[in-house]
């Protein structure tokens, strides 16, 4: 019995101690996982590597003793290979954290993956706002934009100025479905209605047939509920089939800077979109994308998800700091980082509700005529900016089961 007493005492004393190593390691792994060649790889690819090297530079952790490494993986777009992927770095390669994660489908996907492996997902790529709403989860937190903050800022805002009927280009998946269901609601909610649509497959090049679709429905306001290629391919071939000449309105629903670029202001000019990032938005803002500028291959200037992949790593980073190390323990790290004010240079002061939503403001832009631009890169003219507490999805009208307990 004696000796029982003894072994159970030092196996509870090792197993303490072990713990109490794990507790203060100081070494992070950091998934990146998005498009590195394809569709999306000018909105998130190489890019968002670059923002998550400068997150750990700039966190000063390194200078601190820890020790930590980037992983990047290119989903294809499709789900099971992302959660291949994330399975893969979590059981092999131990990676601690996964960002980025464009393609709502994939980015729901693992969503649940995550979760299952107690680690951390903060989440930039995809827009889907399910993330934080119908299928939040302890271990997610969505950083850089949603399709609810999409919806209502430029959805209202064409509402109001005339643009009260509407026919959707939408992409068929998740992404699509949630961004043309939110901005209906918002058009909807300002007495605009709804005249049509049609889903197009992802990585479309021939917009003809459905632009055709559009054109006859004689909406006021030809949503595009799509992104990257898709949106660059719709308004060309919009462009060449003179639907904006012709008295209808194109409503970029998701737009980078990378997209206006692509199109060139010939073609871009007028539009209307939603961000919440802009290189030119302050000095801040100005000198993190002008260091990003300099390490790309193609010189281009940060978007809005390569920005809060850098973000939210160096909340994330300073969240460790101040854990003592790392504990492998997602759900907690992830509730302290909501316990803990956002503050960076490229979103300002913010919060992080319980849902996961991170808050901050977001900026109704109009790409300026050829004749307004200063130079390379300067394309946005600034509209209207939402309040962070307006731009997402409410906490009383959040679906996330997290708020229930």
């Amino acid at each position: 019995m004696k000796k029982t007493i003894a072994a159970l005492t030092m196996s509870t004393a090792l197993a303490f101690a072990a713990s109490a190593a794990s507790a203060q390691e100081k070494v992070a792994r950091i998934g990146v996982l998005n498009d590195q060649s394809g569709l999306y790889a000018d909105v998130t690819g190489p890019g968002s590597v670059v923002a998550a090297q400068m997150a750990i530079e700039d966190s000063g952790l390194v200078a601190k003793g820890w020790k930590l490494d980037v992983l990047v993986g290119d989903h294809l777009h499709k789900p099971d290979v992302g959660v291949g992927i994330a399975r893969q770095w979590f059981d092999r390669d131990k990676v601690d954290v996964i960002v980025d994660v464009p393609t709502s489908s994939v980015g729901l996907a693992v969503n649940n993956l995550v979760k299952e492996k107690n680690g951390v997902y903060l989440n930039s790529g995809s827009g889907t706002s399910d993330l934080s709403n119908a299928q939040c989860s302890p271990n997610t937190i969505h950083w850089a934009y949603d399709t609810y903050q999409l919806a209502n800022g430029t959805g209202s805002a064409m509402v109001k100025s005339g643009g009260d009927t509407w026919f959707f280009l939408s992409a068929d998946y998740a992404f699509g479905t949630a961004l043309e269901r939110d901005t209906t609601n918002a058009v909807t909610a300002k007495g605009g209605k709804i005249v049509g649509s049609v889903r197009h497959p992802l990585n479309t090049s021939d917009f003809s047939s459905f632009l055709l679709q559009a054109q006859a429905s004689k909406a006021k306001v030809i949503g595009l509920a799509n992104a990257g290629g898709d949106t660059i391919n719709a308004i060309k071939q919009a462009s060449e089939f003179g639907i904006v000449k012709g008295g209808q309105k194109l409503a970029g629903l998701l737009m980078f800077i990378t997209d206006v670029h692509a199109l060139g202001l010939p073609v871009a000019n007028g539009l209307n979109f939603t961000e919440t990032f802009y290189w030119d938005l302050n000095d801040n803002t100005r000198g993190f994308s002008k260091r990003f500028q300099e390490r790309m291959k193609n010189k281009a200037m940060p978007t809005t998800v390569q920005a809060g992949v850098y973000s939210s790593l160096l909340h994330y980073f300073k969240v460790l700091d101040a854990m003592g190390g790392n504990s492998r323990d997602g759900a907690a790290i992830i509730a302290k980082m909501k316990e803990t004010p956002t503050d960076d240079i490229i979103f300002g002061k913010g919060t992080i509700q319980p849902n996961g939503r991170k808050l901050h403001p977001a900026y109704l832009f109009e790409v300026k005529k050829p004749e307004e631009s200063k130079g390379p890169w300067d394309y946005y003219k600034l509209v209207a900016t939402i309040p962070a507490d307006q731009a997402f999805t409410p906490l009383d009208k959040s679906a996330c089961a997290l708020l229930k307990k």
